[in-house]
């Protein structure tokens, strides 16, 4: 990058009094200046895991810091996403807090009064939640009284101006940052009142002096179960979505066992495969220095004469075989289809404790924090290698197109760069026509998988909802039925194992028949042959056929033009993954906006046979729908899908264009200096 800033000040410094008048150098070092201002969005790490399972002080572990995340702040709340990453401006401690807006919290409040007011014998753990989150933010008296009595509150005013500012805390001591985030991500059932994170959708912190692991890198709490918030719930979907890379944190005396981090997982294989980005998981137990060693002998029969350090053979030796059922499971498990490759789902067993405390007999190596510290560093390194070397190729583009420019004095060189601009013009004509019929058949694809899975979607889905809200094996009453219909459809419960989700059932077969295609044209992490990447990698203007380019100087042409091809191709590709997000996306939102309306109506429903009144409307609502509903969830996949063509077409045509009118149709009016020995050093650059 130095020798690219040396070249810039250069060129600078030799047209200084001729730029105005010269388009071709003011364009070269528009490019050059663009070049250091890209904005990349971080790769993200999504951690599952229940409060309790040793999130807060394994982050704490991974980044060095015994104290930086409180305790508890992952997961402390379920309804709180929290993100940790790198503050690369300053050595202070930040945390920026998201909180909802005075009308977002008003329409929570007015729901969660609601719940409270419901004196049916049906209530469940939404009453429970309801009461949490009220008196954790305004104190134990507060879920006593009306909505109306709380306004009269001086607390409820003070709640209402904090909702009106951002909130952003720094600090340059630990201790002090994070006892004032506490405030914001944790939950005390001792202490109640001024707990701020019912009122909290996102909390960011940044920790100094950890470029070396988050650089480039998130790592995201991500909330499983237990607020019917839809605010927040799309929030954190959202998060899923950008997930390259989960880990599952859970207690190794749990983790064979427990269903919970499984669970939520396989509600999220949508949101993380078919409609995300995830590359890999990391399956992560925890607190594997909690032993009985006594006990643990007897239970795994091990043979206690050759036990010379019983309590550290039996933590390597639980270990071990964790890691062996763990990897088992996972085999038998529906969030395979996550991944593509088993090598893609590793297992670590962690120690925080012995991390930091060498009393406890365990070598640092042997609590596997410095084998995750070394994922998180080799992960960083290699994203900062790509970005290196996108950069060094940009810059070689730009150099060879310096070199390449010539005095408008050569007239033949000018007529050469005519008919070398016509042949181009021509190739890009060809390569987007080529791109068209290659989509085309994508697009015929999608249309007959989509055709089969509105037709099954059609006869099964008055079975499916009825099993959703009628004859579940676990009865629905009153009070979930109605969060389920002012959340939108959707109701993942506390004390639920199954999420209730009739959106989700009503989708479920048009996802089904649709997902082995789906999953060839926008793979994750591999080739197909028949992926929409893969077109577009197959599309090129390039003329290597062309007698000109025996010029010097129009092989540094060739050379600028095949670099700019590379880095439009390489930005699609990251376009191509959001709008497939949106793409299988659309079918889940068209649901829901239909569905909307009748959700409305179900929720507002009061009274005796009230919960009865509410199934009958959606049961009759689905069944008079479903034709329609299901063509036009058809109908939009295929115009998103259509409109990336178009979005990939114009993108390459209009790119591509400019780049050879910058290259081909313009002299320059100065001579600008040689840089071949500059494009030498960038070409080693490379090789390494």
């Amino acid at each position: 990058m130095a020798i690219m800033e040396n070249v810039k000040n250069n060129i600078n410094k030799r047209v200084t009094d001729k730029l105005d008048e010269d388009l071709m150098v003011r364009d070269i070092i528009s490019k050059i200046n663009q070049m250091e201002k890209v904005s990349r969005k971080k790769t993200t790490i999504g951690i599952f895991g229940r409060s309790g399972e040793g999130k807060s002080s394994l982050l704490n572990a991974v980044l060095g810091e015994k104290d930086v995340l409180p305790m508890g702040c992952f997961g402390a709340c379920t309804a709180v996403v929290t993100q940790v990453e790198a503050n690369l401006e300053d050595s202070n401690y930040i945390a920026e807090i998201e909180l909802f807006s005075k009308e977002e919290w008003e329409k929570e409040l007015k729901d969660l009064f609601s719940v409270l007011s419901d004196e049916s014998e049906d209530r469940n753990d939404l009453y429970d939640m309801a009461v949490e989150k009220i008196t954790a933010l305004y104190g134990d008296d507060a879920a006593k009284k009306t909505l109306e009595e709380l306004k009269k509150d001086d607390k409820f005013a003070e709640i209402e101006t904090l909702l009106s500012i951002s909130k952003k805390i720094s600090k340059s001591d630990v201790f002090e940052f994070s006892n004032e985030v506490a405030s914001y991500t944790q939950h005390s059932e001792s202490s109640s009142g001024d707990w701020y994170w019912p009122i909290v959708k996102c909390v960011t912190i940044k920790i100094p002096d950890c470029h070396e692991l988050l650089e480039h890198i998130a790592l995201v709490d991500i909330p499983g179960t237990g607020d019917c918030n839809k605010i927040r719930d799309d929030k954190w979907k959202s998060k899923l979505r950008e997930c390259s890379f989960v880990w599952i944190v859970n207690n190794i005396n749990r983790a064979i066992t427990d269903k919970d981090p499984w669970g939520i997982l396989k509600h999220c294989t949508k949101e993380l495969g078919l409609g995300g980005e995830c590359k890999r998981i990391n399956f992560i137990c925890t607190k594997t220095d909690e032993i009985n060693p006594a006990a643990y002998v007897r239970s795994a029969r091990l043979i206690t004469d050759q036990l010379k350090d019983q309590e550290k053979v039996c933590i390597l030796h639980r270990n071990e075989h964790a890691k062996m059922k763990i990897k088992e499971k996972f085999e038998n498990s529906d969030i395979k289809k996550i991944v593509t490759n088993d090598d893609d789902f590793l297992v670590f067993t962690v120690s925080s404790k012995a991390f930091f405390d060498p009393n406890l007999k365990l070598e640092p190596s042997e609590s596997e924090i410095p084998k995750l510290q070394d994922d998180l560093r080799m992960l960083n390194k290699n994203i900062t290698r790509q970005l290196t070397r996108d950069y060094i190729n940009e810059a070689k583009g730009l150099l060879s197109l310096i070199q390449s420019v010539q005095p408008d004095t050569d007239k033949e060189m000018v007529k050469m760069k005519e008919k070398v601009f016509m042949e181009f013009e021509e190739s890009l004509m060809k390569a987007l026509k080529e791109l068209d019929i290659r989509f085309d058949t994508i697009y015929s694809v999608l249309d007959q998988c989509l055709s089969k899975g509105v037709e099954k979607s059609v006869e099964l889905c008055d079975a499916s909802t009825e099993a959703m809200i009628k004859t579940n094996k676990v009865k629905v009453c009153y009070q979930t039925l109605g969060a389920l219909c002012r959340n939108g459809g959707c109701y993942f419960s506390k004390g639920r194992d199954e999420l209730l989700d009739l959106n989700k059932a009503l989708y479920k077969n048009l996802h089904e028949c649709l997902e082995e295609d789906f999953t060839q044209i926008f793979p994750v992490n591999r080739q197909t042959g028949k992926s929409v990447q893969e077109q577009i990698d197959k599309f090129s203007i390039m003329q290597t056929h062309s007698d000109y380019f025996r010029s010097a100087m129009l092989n540094h042409i060739q050379k600028f033009l095949q670099t700019e091809e590379t880095k439009l191709k390489a930005s699609l590709n990251k376009e191509v993954i959001d709008k497939k997000k949106d793409i299988i996306l659309s079918i889940q939102t068209t649901i829901e906006n239909v569905m909307a309306s009748y959700y409305k109506q179900a929720a507002e429903m009061r009274g005796d046979g009230a919960r009865k009144k509410m199934q009958d409307l959606l049961i009759t609502a689905v069944n008079n729908i479903k034709q329609d509903m299901f063509n036009m969830a058809k109908k939009e996949v295929l115009k998103k899908f259509n409109n990336l063509k178009l979005y990939i077409k114009n993108a390459l045509e209009s790119g591509l264009k400019t780049s050879i009118k910058l290259a081909l149709s313009q002299t320059s009016k100065v001579s600008l200096m040689d840089v071949s020995r500059e494009i030498e050093q960038l070409e080693s650059l490379t090789e390494q």
